[in-house]
């Protein structure tokens, strides 16, 4: 195998991404890094997304890897779960592009659903192999969002229905998934009627040379850099429902009440949208009725160059998502050696050893969260503990050039599978 096709359609994919953007999050961080690691094990990549608004047609990354752009859907943003629409725009348009230019591959690794159904289709065309990640599953949100909205508006927003369907497709179509976290793969078998050999679980990685902890008398001038103090929590991410950066401050009475010096630091949203701006807005008041507006800093935007040393500078990171794939960003503060507490509603409590590498709580009930939160900023030691083992664990498991190996392996199983399978018809 020597070249792959990978395809993420939404938000705004780039060499250097403007994360925080609409659609714009985990997921490009995942795919960029991904690409670059193959790119770097001698693979030649193309990274195929949508061209709009001002978008150059190539982002030539290396002399193996570019990010490639196809126009479809016009040139305005379009949201991923309107992205149903315009799918079979783009899967005529990259087939053209492709034979234009002549180009061969011998996989195609796709992103989300919408790039999943589209690479299907465009892998079926090629007679090339099609491995998928997920990412997040149209079921699990769906259920996991249980009362938060009436039915009738929540197919209106998500689509739900249609999204499920094309899911269902690319998993059974499609030769491997590869999910990111055990219960995905328990859901794709149960929910989508997967076979259990066509599904792996690799788990994202992180930039190990990025994020690191750092001695506790240059974490102390980093924290005056960025207005930051010793028992600072930090909430960072998209301006999202599902974040449920709400619970977070539901919970902060309790943290409050056993660590008055306790403040938050919400570092949400920051695309200068009038969604985010709405959301925060909605935060805002919330926090004004809690009587909390006082233990609040906000910091809507975080530039990549200083990601790192904010995740340093909180004395504990918290992810108190109603649902959570993952959970890249807790996984990065606990490389740079920020205690996590994270949800339960997710995949990466599964693989924590709690209390040791990690803690979790239900950010459904704000007493528990709170309380849990508390604990590392009552007792240093824990904090001292969780601080050396979670950083260790993130390094360990999760660094990037490790997770792009293992999945070349998924890639090369697949390609001599479909050549196999293949062999029947020629023989």
């Amino acid at each position: 195998m020597k070249s792959i096709l990978m395809i993420s359609l939404h938000g705004y994919v780039a060499a250097e991404p403007e994360l925080g953007k609409p659609d714009t999050g985990g997921q490009v961080v995942y795919v960029l890094e991904l690409a670059d690691r193959f790119s770097r094990l001698g693979k030649r990549v193309d990274l195929l997304t949508r061209q709009f608004e001002d978008q150059p047609e190539y982002d030539e990354v290396n002399e193996n890897y570019k990010v490639w752009r196809i126009p479809f859907g016009g040139k305005e943003f379009i949201r991923k779960e309107d992205m149903h629409d315009h799918l079979g725009q783009f899967v005529t348009n990259t087939l053209a592009a492709i034979r234009k230019a002549g180009k061969q591959y011998d996989i195609v690794y796709t992103h989300y659903w919408d790039a999943g159904w589209a690479g299907q289709k465009i892998a079926e065309e090629l007679g090339i192999s099609h491995v998928h990640t997920p990412h997040s599953l149209g079921w699990w949100k769906q259920h996991s969002m249980g009362n938060d909205m009436d039915e009738k508006k929540m197919e209106t927003t998500y689509r739900f229905k249609e999204r499920i369907r094309k899911e269902y497709f690319v998993y059974q179509m499609c030769n491997h998934v590869v999910a990111t976290t055990i219960p995905q793969v328990e859901l794709l078998t149960k929910q989508y009627d997967m076979l259990a050999r066509n599904c792996s679980m690799i788990p994202p990685g992180i930039d190990e040379n990025r994020f690191t902890p750092v001695p506790s008398r240059e974490v102390d001038r980093i924290r005056e850099n960025h207005d930051m103090e010793p028992f600072d929590i930090l909430i960072l991410g998209r301006m999202a429902h599902n974040k449920g950066y709400d619970l977070m401050l539901k919970a902060m009475p309790t943290i409050l009440e056993l660590k008055p010096e306790a403040r938050l630091v919400a570092a949400v949203g920051g695309d200068g949208s009038k969604q985010d701006s709405k959301g925060v807005a909605k935060l805002k008041v919330l926090a004004k009725e809690l009587n909390i507006a006082d233990k609040i800093i906000w910091k809507n935007y975080i530039s990549d160059e200083d990601l790192a040393n904010i995740y340093r500078a909180a004395s504990i990171f918290a992810m108190p998502s109603r649902y959570e794939p993952f959970g890249m960003v807790a996984i990065e503060a606990m490389a740079c050696g920020t205690p996590a507490v994270i949800t339960v509603h997710g995949g990466l409590k599964d693989l924590l050893d709690f209390g040791n590498q990690g803690l979790f709580a239900d950010p459904h009930r704000p007493l528990e969260f709170g309380a849990i939160c508390a604990m590392p900023l009552l007792y240093q030691q824990l904090r001292n503990e969780l601080s050396v083992e979670g950083a260790r664990f993130a390094r360990r498991n999760f660094g990037w050039t490790g997770i792009a190996k293992r999945m070349l392996q998924i890639f090369n199983q697949s390609i001599n599978r479909q050549h196999s399978e293949s062999n029947i018809f020629t023989s």
